[in-house]
């Protein structure tokens, strides 16, 4: 049975529910780099929270690692380039704790707007400062959210509870959702300068790091106040320093920082400035919920091929997998026929063309795809799967494309791969028939049905009397023996494919000798 490690601290509800789904799991929270490393290469999976880092070389110690799931949203923690090359899927858990997130964002927007930790303080000292702490209404304040996904749109669903205007800036809001949740999408300089209250909620990424930078600090409004419940590196804490002096910004409230554990920092000598020590995920519900969440979705991985929540593959939910795979085993089938005939003919791929025909096309067709690519580019390339195929087709250049069908031709189902190179164009289709066993149907346009098997070997040649003769009895005569044969051609005299299983693999003398018959014009071993 897959074997998973949990290296940071989690739920024991989630360790039982890796006992209970039939996995060996070990919990060793705390564990140092070096002794993290020097372990790693025993799991199938590695569950974390923020404390792991998951590093290049941690994962070139981990050649059985398969996925990485992070309980909690930010994975950047984890160098997820690094593991998509090395096929390891990346999960994470964006719905767990996003109530509890967006909660403290709200509860420091509250903080911040009524002084309520200086006013704690102050009071618990014995003093009774009743003019010092003048506050301001969040009634009718204009709130700028920077990411409306799953937290920023529950932080506006509270914040117009609160009857405040909300506006949002987010690539990926359409307008039609901005509606729904009651938002105004706007581009992101309109918001700057139009927020009394501005609050994040996005990942850092290079795109996002200082989003809030000093210029775009002195463009917010003169007593605006800044929140920042998502990820440090976001803002630019020394411009943002600078602005809470000079009274530019009313206030700041931070439960991140560029540089956690935040033991010191200017700003923590500013009193209008609220900061927690990354708290947002910090209940008792969203910590459970997280670690459930995790397990569920790294148990359903590796035990039936889900993909939940990953950042790097396309989802397959647990209802899908069990349809999908005899059709990405059919894919991965016809793209490492497609990827071996290709290496042997040291062409160099353009594109890659993938078509469903009939029922298939109804399904979720990116895993079949990735499974199609994977196929082609592992004769190539070596080590490759369904999460860094996509990649490393994009890394060469290579054009991938996906068309449907949905009404039915000869066949139920169809899935037909093209290969393009410099030099030719080569099609392959196959099928599912009974009990969702792949066959073969056609090469280059060229009927051959035909079961796939371990070790096959494939013949073009031209259709003329005597061939077969001569090429069985070369077979025959180096004692190789004959499972499966197959013929096709496209017309009387004409091209003609010959594909045979074998009992074994095709010794390179026997293949070198058929490859010299009379009429062949290629012969490749093929094993899968």
């Amino acid at each position: 049975m897959p074997k998973v490690l949990i290296s940071d601290k989690l739920s024991p509800a989630a360790v039982q529910i890796f006992k209970d789904r039939g996995l060996d799991v070990d919990f060793k929270p705390g564990l140092k780099p070096a002794e993290l490393r020097e372990i790693i290469a025993g799991y199938d999976g590695l569950a974390i929270r923020s404390a792991t880092k998951v590093t290049r070389e941690l994962l070139d110690a981990a050649p059985k690692l398969k996925v990485v799931g992070r309980a909690g949203i930010g994975v950047d923690n984890v160098d997820v380039t690094s593991a998509t090359a090395r096929g390891v899927v990346v999960m994470n858990t964006p719905f767990g704790n996003a109530i509890t997130t967006a909660e403290h964002a709200i509860a420091m927007m509250f903080a911040l707007a009524r002084q309520i930790p200086e006013a704690s303080a102050s009071t618990k000292a014995g003093k009774w400062e009743k003019n010092r702490f003048m506050g301001v209404e969040l009634f009718g304040k204009t709130l700028g959210l920077i990411g409306c996904g799953n937290i920023g749109s529950i932080v506006a669903d509270r914040a117009l509870g609160l009857k405040m205007k909300v506006i949002a800036f987010d690539p990926f809001l359409s307008e039609k959702r901005a509606v729904e949740i009651g938002v105004e999408k706007v581009e992101l300089n309109d918001l700057i300068a139009r927020a009394d209250f501005l609050t994040l909620h996005t990942p850092l990424t290079e795109q996002t790091k200082n989003v809030i930078s000093r210029d775009a600090i002195a463009r917010m409004k003169k007593g605006a106040r800044l929140i920042n419940c998502a990820r440090g590196g976001l803002v630019d804490e020394a411009a943002l320093f600078d602005a809470l002096k000079s009274g530019h910004l009313a206030g700041a409230a931070l439960d991140v920082f560029e540089t956690e554990p935040a033991t010191e920092s200017p700003l923590f000598g500013l009193e209008n400035v609220v900061c927690t020590p990354h708290l947002g995920a910090a209940t008792a519900e969203a910590q459970e919920n997280v670690a459930l969440q995790v397990a569920d979705q790294m148990a359903d991985f590796l035990l039936t091929g889900a993909v939940s929540n990953a950042i790097n593959m396309p989802s397959v939910t647990a209802e899908e997998a069990p349809r999908l795979k005899p059709y990405m085993e059919l894919a991965r089938l016809l793209g490492g026929m497609a990827g071996q005939l290709t290496a042997a003919q040291d062409g160099a791929i353009k594109a890659i063309r993938v078509e469903y025909e009939g029922s298939v096309a109804e399904l979720n067709l990116r895993p079949l795809t990735a499974a199609a690519l994977a196929g082609v580019l592992t004769p190539l390339l070596g080590s490759v799967n369904m999460v860094n195929a996509p990649v490393l087709a994009k890394q060469r250049g290579i054009e991938v494309a996906e068309t449907t069908v949905e009404r039915s031709g000869e066949y139920q189902t169809l899935v037909r791969l093209t290969v393009v190179t410099d030099r030719f164009e080569r099609a392959i289709a196959g099928t599912l028939v009974a009990e969702n066993k792949p066959r073969l149907v056609a090469i280059k346009g060229i009927a051959v049905e035909a079961d796939f098997a371990a070790h096959m070997l494939y013949v073009t040649n031209q259709d003329k009397p005597g061939f077969i003769g001569r090429f069985g009895t070369a077979l025959a005569d180096a004692g190789v023996n004959i499972a499966t044969f197959h013929l096709g051609r496209s017309a009387p005299g004409g091209d003609a494919i010959c594909l045979v299983g074998l009992d074994g693999p095709m010794p390179d003398g026997v293949l070198a000798g058929v490859r010299e018959l009379p009429l062949v014009v290629q012969a490749t071993a093929l094993a899968f």
